[in-house]
């Protein structure tokens, strides 16, 4: 520091200081202002920068608010086609229920009617049978008891005092 002091010029400094002063005079002239300038053109890209980054940033809360609100809509109207689909199921469900049950009758119906005219009809046989049968005992047994002439003569007075009685 003592050699800085011994080693000092008045008028190197004052040279250096006239040559400071001319250059900092040029330098305000000349490049100052497009530093400034560039300065503040920055600063307000900045500025914009900052500005559509907070609008961009309302704006997704604002498009996640919109999106929240479609997704309830969405789960509302899922919920509302969820709730048709299944009173129409059921629905469905109760009408096939009703249309077996008719079903089921109109079969049961049928079944009783076929099991009816088949019982009708076997009375019918079973009848005509019988009387089949009726009549060929009844034969064998009048030709076994009319074969004489006395039992045909008592037979024929028995029927004609029955129909005289009628």
């Amino acid at each position: 520091m003592e050699q800085l002091i011994n080693d000092f010029s008045p008028g190197l400094f004052i040279m250096q200081t006239v040559i400071f002063l001319i250059l900092l005079f040029i330098l305000v002239k000349v490049a100052w202002k497009p530093i400034l300038n560039s300065i503040r053109v920055r600063e307000d890209s900045i500025k914009d920068a900052l500005e559509a980054a907070e609008k961009a940033k309302e704006e997704m809360a604002k498009l996640q608010s919109d999106n929240q609100k479609l997704l309830e809509e969405a789960r509302k109207e899922r919920d509302v086609i969820l709730k048709e689909a299944r009173e129409v199921a059921a629905g469905l469900q109760e009408e096939a229920k009703t249309e077996a049950n008719k079903q089921a009758e109109k079969m049961i119906a049928d079944a009783k009617m076929a099991i009816n005219t088949e019982k009708q009809a076997a009375m019918a046989e079973v009848k005509t049978q019988v009387a089949t049968l009726s009549l060929q005992i009844t034969e064998k047994l009048l030709r076994k008891s009319l074969e004489s002439d006395k039992a045909q003569k008592d037979l024929i007075n028995e029927f004609v005092k029955d129909i005289k009685l009628n």
